[in-house]
């Protein structure tokens, strides 16, 4: 059955790039955060939207936990979303956001370092694998498709593994993102022997992945909610969104009018093996963006946003309260100085004393983190 829908959305993609084009159109475009001209800066547009990490289906990989699937065709959309949110922040990270990916090749070695984490085998630190096999202590069977609240809880435990880039990933709860709790978060670490080496040695603040899994509507998207969706695309901490239809995730990375601009996972393609020299033409979509009308997105989505210092946090902070909750009567999201006191006290996630990330972890991690109905949000 899962072959059989693969085929039949890899039909369906095939006939929509006949479909899809950047609009002519004097609309400013917004990617990520940054703004441009269909009509004259179409070249900067598209290699914007070619140097971005393309995640999708795979197919020929190792089995799962040694005896599952070795195709996510049909099941894995919202986890590849969930890869290339998570991708994106590692290249702003390690990169810059100004950093263009080259088809001829020459790409830095943190480049290819970052896509080694993605790789799909067991040892790799965001493979399907470990994001499957993690899925399992969120109540998920392998196989079984995830919505984007349960993917951000999956890369939150996943970024404890990673010594590399030492990754902060706060995922919002009841709509809320806490000032006080993301500053514990991101100061936690330093001064003991779990630092990362390869922070930054002036700074004491870990880069932060900040996710806010949000509700915007019953059956359909609130029209109120829809400017200030378009808003968090233009913060330059902009990280993009995961969403999309029922049961078929994209990864919104900006808009055009009234259309969001997106990457679609629905391709299926063999896994690559892992070597010094991987390709890497398939990780990149070298297509025109797909579009939707806003109208068509599903209400439930995840808000994704990069803060590399603290600084950033705090201008994030102040584009909110300007951007989103003075200018809105009906907000997306609540932002607070402080814990709030009927809350649970806040617990930054800390990784368990072991060596090597796998599949034996899934078991002991589970006992360190807060149950799935402490972070579900209405119907997600």
């Amino acid at each position: 059955m899962e072959a059989v829908l693969a085929k039949y959305e890899n039909q369906i993609n095939v006939f929509s790039e006949f479909l899809e084009d950047l609009p002519d159109t004097d609309e400013p475009v917004w990617v990520l955060g940054e703004c441009y001209n269909a009509k004259t800066g179409k070249t900067e547009l598209l290699s914007d939207v070619h140097s971005r990490l393309w995640f999708t289906y795979r197919k020929k990989f190792s089995p799962i936990g040694g005896t599952g699937p070795s195709s996510d065709a049909g099941w894995g959309c919202m986890l590849r979303c969930g890869q290339m949110i998570l991708a994106q922040a590692l290249v702003c990270s390690q990169l810059g956001r100004a950093w263009r990916w080259r088809a001829q090749g020459g790409q830095p070695e943190k480049y290819h370092r970052i896509l080694h984490c993605f790789l799909d085998r067991k040892d790799s630190c965001y493979s399907i694998h470990q994001m499957a096999q993690m899925g399992v202590g969120e109540g998920k069977s392998v196989g079984e498709w995830y919505g984007p609240n349960t993917v951000a809880q999956v890369l939150k435990k996943l970024a404890l593994f990673d010594d590399w880039n030492s990754l902060a990933v706060y995922v919002s709860m009841d709509n809320t993102v806490v000032i006080e709790d993301i500053s514990t978060q991101c100061r936690s670490g330093f001064g003991t022997t779990t630092t990362c080496p390869h922070s930054q040695s002036h700074s004491d603040w870990r880069p932060l992945l900040l996710v806010i899994p949000l509700r915007m509507g019953i059956n359909h998207i609130n029209p109120v909610y829809i400017q200030a969706l378009k808003e968090c695309f233009k913060m330059p901490q902009s990280c993009g969104v995961l969403g999309g239809k029922p049961n078929l995730a994209y990864y919104f990375i900006g808009f055009v009018g009234e259309e969001l601009i997106y990457l679609d996972p629905h391709t299926t393609q063999s896994a690559v093996e892992a070597g010094s020299g991987v390709d890497d033409q398939s990780y990149h979509c070298l297509r025109s963006p797909r579009r939707m009308k806003i109208t068509n997105l599903d209400p439930s989505v995840a808000l994704g946003f990069f803060c590399k210092s603290e600084d950033d946090f705090d201008s994030w902070c102040n584009l909110v309260q300007q951007e989103i909750q003075m200018k809105r009567n009906l907000r997306m999201f609540e932002l607070v100085e402080n814990h709030p006191p009927h809350w649970p006290p806040f617990v930054p996630p800390t990784k368990p004393e072991v060596q090597t990330t796998g599949a034996e972890f899934i078991e002991s991690t589970d006992k360190l983190f807060e149950s799935e109905e402490e972070f579900e949000i209405l119907n997600v």
